[in-house]
């Protein structure tokens, strides 16, 4: 049985199960403090509510497994992303997608929102959405007209890790060629490169924006000064 478990973080006890999914889940995100969005390698996106024992939506439309979810910061939209190669955009008020992005010649394997536009610190700034594929680009998008803003290509290899920086200016990218680097958002124009021992499977930044981490194969995780102007 395939289930996705809610715990207590206070007690670590199990609060509720989720049986859904007919094939491994392989990422979840929260909404609010009580929905969440699930998804499979059975191709489906199912949308939970605690307490309730059915899904409150369920999105198909994927051709391959769905390898991760991301709700924007206002909780409105849902991005999703396959190794079908395509980049969709879902709201709970439709059935079918309302963007199928599809500019990546290989499975993408994360993305991520930009802490920009309503509801978060950064207002002014267009929302943006990242996603990293296995073609070794990463591309930059502007969901409201669903067009590609900016590709980001001088990895060399599999990108399994995108961060933005707090403030929604820089973007890191982390790749299997064991290198981390730095792009400035506005201009899709890399700032930095930092070169690491193994290859990079996660980075992020810390709260003020100056400091960037990553943690590799080989097993380290390291830190850097971003060094951006």
């Amino acid at each position: 049985m395939v289930t996705t478990i809610i715990w207590d973080a206070q007690t670590g006890t199990c609060q509720q199960q989720f049986s859904f999914h007919t094939a491994p889940a392989l990422d979840v995100d929260w909404q609010n403090d009580v929905s969440f969005a699930s998804c499979s390698t059975d191709q489906k996106i199912h949308v939970c509510r605690l307490g309730s024992h059915h899904p409150i939506k369920t999105f198909q439309g994927h051709q391959n497994e769905v390898n991760a979810i991301k709700w924007d910061p206002q909780g409105k939209l849902l991005a999703s992303c396959s190794d079908d190669m395509t980049l969709k955009i879902w709201t709970l008020s439709r059935d079918t997608w309302l963007h199928n992005l599809q500019a990546h010649s290989k499975e993408i394997y994360t993305i991520k929102w930009s802490p920009t536009g309503p509801g978060t610190n950064n207002p002014n700034s267009n929302l943006i959405l990242a996603s990293a594929s296995f073609d070794s680009t990463v591309r930059l998008w502007d969901v409201e007209r669903g067009e590609c803003l900016h590709t980001l290509n001088r990895h060399t290899e599999p990108v399994y890790s995108v961060a933005f920086s707090p403030d929604g200016k820089y973007l890191a990218t982390g790749s299997f060629d064991k290198c981390v680097n730095i792009w400035n958002i506005s201009s899709g124009e890399l700032v930095n490169v930092y070169k690491g021992s193994g290859g990079i499977f996660e980075v992020c930044w810390n709260y003020r924006g100056d400091k960037v981490g990553a943690s590799a194969a080989d097993g380290t995780v390291r830190f850097a000064q971003s060094m951006c102007p």
